[in-house]
């Protein structure tokens, strides 16, 4: 039985949650009509075939990753919060940011997120080469802090682990350092404390 008042973006919305949590390979028509609740071909109406979704699911991304806003009172906090913003989204979307890259969008995604930043830096007082160099710094820091953190959650597990390695390792006699790596890194705050010395550098003089 199909849904009644059945909506494109609730079928985007529906396809988007599939493949946030199972990839894109597990996005079927058959599958995503089930999900609603309502039959394949009011699926074809609404989105047309399975590359026309996709498609529709990467423009999508790209807009979304376009709205991103600084928040803050100076142009340090506000660039650290668009670094914040930034990393959290990309996290937010793996899979969805994947079939954006596969399709080539990469660089119009991040564009509206560069220009944001160029606003900062500008409002900073930095301009040409030292503001190009301060926005593909901050980018280029939140995308490896991502890959990073993604490949950590698909590594396997490791034997001996972290834990096992630093509780027999001296640190230089820092039995405090050992104790602290030897646990899982708060990812968040790991970030937080690099951005931001990221950033206080880049915006020092000299």
């Amino acid at each position: 039985m199909t849904r009644p008042n059945l909506t494109r973006e609730a079928v985007l919305d529906a396809a988007a949650d599939l493949v946030k949590q199972q990839g894109p390979r597990a996005l079927t028509m058959r599958k995503l009509a089930a999900e609603l609740g309502t039959a394949v071909t009011s699926i074809y109406w609404h989105v047309g075939h399975r590359e026309s979704l996709l498609d529709a699911l990467v423009e999508r991304t790209v807009r979304e990753l376009g709205g991103i806003r600084a928040v803050g009172h100076t142009p340090r906090t506000r660039l650290v919060s668009l670094a914040r913003t930034l990393r959290r989204e990309l996290l937010a979307r793996p899979h969805l940011i994947a079939m954006v890259h596969e399709r080539g969008l990469t660089e119009r995604m991040f564009l509206p997120a560069q220009q944001a930043l160029i606003t900062e830096t500008h409002a900073a007082g930095l301009r040409g080469t030292r503001a190009a160099e301060a926005v593909r710094a901050v980018q280029f820091q939140v995308i490896g802090h991502v890959l990073v953190e993604r490949n950590r959650e698909r590594q396997p597990v490791q034997r001996p682990g972290e834990v096992e390695l630093w509780e027999a390792a001296a640190a230089d006699g820092d039995p405090a350092l050992a104790r602290m790596l030897a646990r899982a890194p708060d990812t968040e705050r790991l970030f937080l404390v690099s951005v931001r010395a990221l950033v206080d550098g880049l915006l020092s003089p000299g």
